[in-house]
């Protein structure tokens, strides 16, 4: 049975980075809207366009857009061990129906994890990645919208986690390797492996 997870945090807290590692250590499959949406964005398609013009906004995409795209991923993968959620879902909204798509699978979100970090760190994370990635969605002031509009769906979306259960706090302040093996420790997973 697959064991599903949701990383949650701010933009540039690690959340794909941490979702990357666990999914080459344990065979899960990391689903990034961000990632995806700079694909099409990247490739030029109708989709692509228009994500890109609302990301370079700091705006977020719509949810009818980012829901499709999720279960076109889920439709056209190969059962992994599980999914590793990034970026998803940012509305009470997509969390039902990404609660929706899996109960069609017979399956749930097992976990949902909270990455935190200071934004002032973030910030110069931000800087940082934008330097060494040309992300054009990374400059200071979108960051900032970015950052006001995850507050706001943080205060929406976790509450509705909240209520069905834990939700595990990872300091993402911490270096890299630190951070994978606090969430080894809450997967309960060999650190080893």
């Amino acid at each position: 049975m697959a064991f599903n997870i949701v990383f949650f945090g701010p933009p540039a807290a690690g959340k794909g980075t941490q979702a990357k590692i666990i999914e080459e250590k344990y065979g899960y499959v990391q689903l990034s809207t961000g990632d995806m949406l700079r694909t099409q964005a990247a490739a030029g398609t109708d989709l692509g366009v228009m994500a890109r013009d609302i990301m370079n906004q700091g705006k977020l995409v719509p949810d009818e857009v980012v829901i499709g795209m999720i279960e076109h991923c889920m439709d056209n993968l190969e059962q992994p061990a599980g999914y590793i959620f990034d970026g998803f879902p940012r509305t009470v909204a997509q969390a039902e129906a990404l609660d929706a798509m899996l109960a069609k699978r017979g399956q749930k979100i097992d976990l949902v994890m909270e990455l935190k970090v200071d934004e002032d760190q973030l910030i110069k994370r931000v800087e940082k990645r934008a330097k060494e990635e040309g992300r054009l969605d990374d400059n200071i002031e979108a960051m900032k919208t970015r950052f006001a509009q995850y507050r706001d769906y943080a205060a929406k979306v976790l509450p509705y986690y909240r209520a069905q259960g834990d939700v595990p706090a990872v300091d993402g302040m911490r270096p890299i390797d630190e951070v994978t093996m606090q969430i080894e420790a809450v997967l309960g997973v060999n650190q080893a492996a």
